[in-house]
C-alpha cells in the first residue's frame, strides 16, 4: 500500500486534540489505545475490573508467579512478536519443550500422532494414528482413498467432512479433541475454511482428504500456523509492559470503571458520532471524540445495541475455567504424558490438561529451584456444548477435583496433600472466529459500525480467537480512527 499523504499541520493538530475512550483494558484494547496514543490521540482506558490484561493473567501460587489464563501465542504473521519487540520483551521471547501432548480417552492413552492437520491423519495406517482409532477405525479413513473427491466448497463443517470421508473415530477420537482444546467447540461447528484454508481445495487436487492433508502440510504457505511461543516469566508479562507503556505516553487508565452506556451525542448530522460520544460510568459521564468497544461480544452487544441491535448471536459462548495446581510430587518429574494432555470429548471431566513446568523450561527452573520436585499442572473445564464441572464449587473442591483430573489423565497417583497451592480461573470466552457464521457476523457488525463516525470495536468475536489474530485486528481498527481523525474521513475497512 502506497504511504500516506502528509497530512496539513490544522488536520495534525486536530488529532492531537481528540480524545479517544476505551472500554475495557484487554490486550485488544490496550493494543488499540496504544496505537492512537503513539500519534499524541488523548486517550482514557476503561477497566470495568480491578486488572488490566482480560484473558491474559497470572496468579501468585505458592510462591511463583505463572499464567493462568492464555500461556502462549501463536507465531504466525509475526504480530504478536512484534508487539513483544515493541514493549521491550523481545529478549525474552521462549519456545516450548519439544515434548509432545498425549491423548486420553480412547480407551486408554497414547501420544497423539505426529503430522496431521487439526487431527485428521495424513496415513491412518500410521503406528500413533492406528494405535488410536484401531484397525476398523484405519480401514474405515482408509475408504477415502477409494471415494470421489468431493466439488471445492461443497462442504463447510470441518466435521461433517471428517465424518464423510474418514469415519467417526477419526472425527471423534483425533479431530474432536483438538478442536475442543483449541477453540472449545465440536468439530461440527468448525469452518474449514477457516480452521484450515485450502483444504476443500486441495482435497479435489488430491483426490482423498488424507491427500489433501499431504498437500497441505507440504505447502506450509497454505497450511494455517500451530508454531507458538511464550515469555519467559509468562505472557501476562506483556500486560504489565503495555500498562508502562501507555502510561508513558500520557493515556489515563482507569480501573473499576464499568461502562453503562455509549450514546451519540446530539448533533444536527444525521450521522451517528458526528458531533462525538457520550460514555457513561457511575463516576459521571465522559465525552469522547472517539470510541473503542473491547468489550467481550455480550457486553459490546450491550453497549452497541443502539447501532447494531440488540440481536442474540444465537450459540452461547464457551465458558471455560482452568485450575492451576502446584505439586509437590516426584511422579511427575519424567513428565509422564508430555507437555499435557487432550481428551476425546464424554471420557473425561476435564477437556485437557497442560503440564507447564514440562512444557516451558523457565517455569520449570522457577519452580525446582529449592523444591526439586515442584510441579505446575493447568487443568482445563468446559467447552461450548459443556459447561464446567467446577461450576459452583469453591477452590478446595475445584481443587479436589482437578487433582482427581489430573491423576486420570497422567496416569500416575497425585495425592491431594502434594497440593502446595492452587487458583481457579473462570472464562467466558467468545465463540471461535473458525466457528461456522462467525465470520460472517462479524462482518455484519463492522459493516454496520462503519456508517457511523467514531467508533469501532475490537476483541476476539470479531477478529477470531488468539492473540495472533487479535493483536493486528485492534491495529486495523484504532488505525482506522487515526486516519479518520487526521483526514475527516474514514478509509474502507477490509
Amino acid at each position: 500500500m502506497a504511504d500516506d499523504p502528509e497530512p496539513p499541520d490544522d488536520l495534525v493538530s486536530h488529532a492531537r486534540d481528540t480524545h479517544v475512550v476505551v472500554v475495557v483494558g484487554g490486550i485488544g484494547g490496550m493494543v488499540a489505545a496504544l496505537h492512537c496514543a503513539k500519534v499524541g490521540m488523548q486517550v482514557t482506558v476503561l477497566e470495568a475490573s480491578d486488572r488490566l490484561g482480560g484473558l491474559v493473567r497470572s496468579a501468585r501460587i505458592a510462591g511463583l508467579v505463572v499464567d493462568v489464563g492464555a500461556e502462549s501465542f501463536a507465531t504466525r504473521g509475526g504480530h504478536v512478536r512484534a508487539l513483544v519487540d515493541e514493549v521491550g520483551l523481545g529478549g525474552d521471547v521462549v519456545t516450548p519443550e519439544p515434548g509432545g501432548a498425549w491423548l486420553a480417552g480412547m480407551p486408554g492413552a497414547a501420544p497423539l500422532p505426529k503430522g496431521g492437520l487439526l487431527g485428521i491423519p495424513e496415513s491412518p495406517f500410521a503406528d500413533d494414528v492406528r494405535r488410536i482409532i484401531g484397525w476398523s477405525g484405519a480401514w474405515r479413513a482408509y475408504l477415502d482413498r477409494l471415494r470421489p473427491p468431493l466439488t471445492i466448497g461443497t462442504e463447510r463443517s470441518l466435521g461433517k467432512l471428517v465424518r464423510s470421508r474418514m469415519g467417526d473415530l477419526v472425527a471423534d477420537r483425533l479431530v474432536a479433541p483438538v478442536t475442543s482444546g483449541v477453540y472449545s467447540a465440536n468439530p461440527d461447528d468448525i469452518d474449514i475454511e477457516i480452521a484450515a484454508p485450502g483444504l476443500n481445495a486441495a482435497l479435489t487436487r488430491a483426490g482423498s482428504l488424507s491427500g489433501a492433508v499431504a498437500l497441505l502440510r507440504g505447502d506450509r504457505t497454505g497450511a494455517p500456523g500451530s508454531a507458538v511461543a511464550g515469555i519467559a516469566g509468562g505472557v501476562s508479562r506483556l500486560v504489565d509492559a503495555l500498562a508502562a507503556r501507555l502510561e508513558e505516553l500520557g493515556v489515563t487508565i482507569s480501573l473499576s470503571s464499568p461502562v453503562d452506556s455509549i450514546a451519540p451525542k446530539p448533533s444536527a448530522d444525521a450521522t451517528p458520532g458526528a458531533a462525538g460520544w457520550s460514555v457513561a460510568t457511575a463516576a459521571g459521564e465522559l465525552h469522547a471524540d472517539q470510541v473503542i468497544v473491547a468489550a467481550s461480544e455480550t457486553s459490546a452487544r450491550r453497549l452497541l445495541a443502539e447501532l447494531i441491535g440488540a440481536d442474540d448471536p444465537g450459540r452461547p459462548a464457551p465458558r471455560v475455567h482452568i485450575v492451576t495446581l502446584v505439586l509437590d510430587s516426584p511422579e511427575l518429574d519424567a513428565a509422564p504424558r508430555g507437555s499435557g494432555v487432550l481428551t476425546v470429548p464424554g471420557s473425561h471431566t476435564a477437556k485437557a490438561l497442560t503440564h507447564a513446568t514440562a512444557k516451558w523450561a523457565w517455569l520449570r527452573e522457577a519452580a525446582t529451584g529449592n523444591h526439586p520436585h515442584r510441579h505446575v499442572v493447568r487443568v482445563s473445564f468446559g467447552t461450548q456444548s459443556e459447561p464446567p464441572a467446577t461450576d459452583g464449587l469453591d477452590l478446595a473442591d475445584a481443587t479436589a477435583l482437578a487433582v482427581a483430573e489430573a491423576s486420570a489423565l497422567l496416569g500416575v497417583h497425585i495425592d491431594p496433600a502434594q497440593v502446595v497451592g492452587s487458583d481457579v480461573a473462570r472464562y467466558e470466552q467468545t465463540l471461535p472466529g473458525a466457528a461456522i457464521g462467525q465470520r460472517d457476523a462479524a462482518a455484519a457488525v463492522r459493516q454496520t459500525l462503519a456508517a457511523a463516525r467514531g467508533i469501532v470495536a475490537v476483541g476476539a468475536w470479531l477478529s477470531g480467537t488468539g492473540l495472533a489474530q487479535v493483536v493486528p485486528d485492534a491495529r486495523a481498527q484504532a488505525d482506522l480512527l487515526r486516519r479518520e481523525a487526521l483526514f475527516g474521513v474514514r478509509p474502507a475497512s477490509d
